[in-house]
């Protein structure tokens, strides 16, 4: 079989897949939040094996300390978030006018000074956009239930996550095996070699951010909580889990919390002490958390991060932005993969294959 023969069969298969996945996005929740779960536990079990446990009971004791683990949070964190919303939305009309009490006499200032627009005209357009951010952040929590409404609802939806991510766990290395039998025998070796850099980096950047968000959406949350900002679980927790987008997190939460600061606190002091509590949390994670615990694992440039997360989110909504990143390390490594074989191919090179160098990894520079 020819190779072009071969590229167009391989180019079909994978048009045809990305149609069906589109197609079912609607009901992929579940599966590939199981995948995503055995894929985390599965070192864990293979450690429990290498201590003489057999694969289903190391399987069941990891599905269950981890389900264990998992309803202890939603018990202990969801009341005390949803009381926080309630409480954060209902005090929403006087926190707004708090803050338009606060800031209008500073506004003044600057717009006698540089003609600016006028104070009741900002503050209409700010609660146009406010009302237009909450109808989006609306409609965007309403698409992810239904999506996880699809089958039955939640219950069902946690159910069937369970029984994906026991049973993906239970024969995850069979189906490495079997994957690995189905590989074509004369570039077998190749693929070998790229899934394992592709396992490489994804486990690196997956085990590693999640690290990440975990550790400053708990320092935000408590730092925040300390300084006695209201709402600042809520806040420090959305930061936290916002982190794995570049800048986002920080971002959101710092204007969030300092929004709520300046409607709430008197003392300038206290204001600036929400402040440094982002500055800390952005010192500890640039200088500690990720260069430890992520380095240059992945090899994306922030840009291309926050790429794949509009573009995943725009194609499968909730599901693509689970899918996004670990799957724009993946193309990264493919990419990766056909700029060394063109560097090193007669199309690059000519004839004179003496003068060609060896391929730098621009990647590790965050260039691809």
């Amino acid at each position: 079989m020819q190779a072009s023969t071969k590229l167009k069969i391989w180019l079909g298969l994978l048009v045809a897949t990305v149609l069906i996945l589109v197609s079912l996005k609607s009901i992929l929740l579940p599966f590939v939040a199981g995948m995503g779960i055995a894929y985390l536990l599965d070192p864990v079990c293979d450690k429990l094996e290498s201590w003489g446990c057999s694969r289903t009971l190391a399987t069941s004791i990891v599905t269950a300390i981890f389900a264990l683990i998992v309803i202890l949070l939603l018990l202990l964190l969801v009341p005390l978030v949803l009381e926080e919303l309630l409480s954060f939305f209902s005090s929403l009309p006087d926190f707004l006018a708090s803050l338009e009490a606060r800031l209008v006499p500073y506004y003044e200032t600057l717009r006698q000074r540089f003609d600016l627009p006028a104070a009741a005209e900002l503050t209409t357009m700010a609660k146009d956009r406010l009302g237009g951010a909450l109808s989006w952040l609306g409609e965007a929590i309403a698409g992810v239930v239904n999506q996880g409404l699809a089958l039955a609802n939640l219950l069902s939806l946690i159910f069937i996550t369970s029984v994906v991510t026991f049973y993906l766990l239970h024969d995850w290395d069979h189906m490495v095996a079997r994957v690995d039998h189905l590989l074509p025998r004369d570039h077998a070796e190749t693929i070998r070699i790229q899934a394992r850099e592709m396992d490489r980096r994804l486990a690196g950047f997956v085990r590693g951010q999640s690290t990440v968000c975990i550790v400053l959406g708990t320092f935000y949350a408590t730092a925040l909580v300390l300084v006695g900002l209201p709402f600042g679980l809520v806040i420090g927790l959305s930061a936290g889990m916002l982190t794995f987008i570049p800048y986002v997190g920080a971002m959101t939460g710092l204007v969030l919390a300092l929004s709520v600061a300046l409607a709430k606190f008197d003392s300038w002091l206290d204001i600036g002490l929400v402040v440094g509590v982002f500055i800390l949390g952005q010192a500890l994670e640039g200088n500690f958390l990720t260069p430890r615990l992520v380095g240059g694992r992945v090899g994306l440039h922030p840009v291309w991060i926050i790429f794949a997360l509009l573009a995943g989110g725009t194609l499968f909504g909730f599901v693509g932005l689970l899918l996004a990143v670990p799957t724009a390390a993946l193309i990264g490594v493919l990419v990766r993969f056909a700029v060394g074989s063109y560097l090193s191919s007669h199309l690059y090179l000519g004839q004179n294959k003496t003068e060609a160098l060896p391929p730098k990894d621009e990647t590790e520079n965050g260039v691809v």
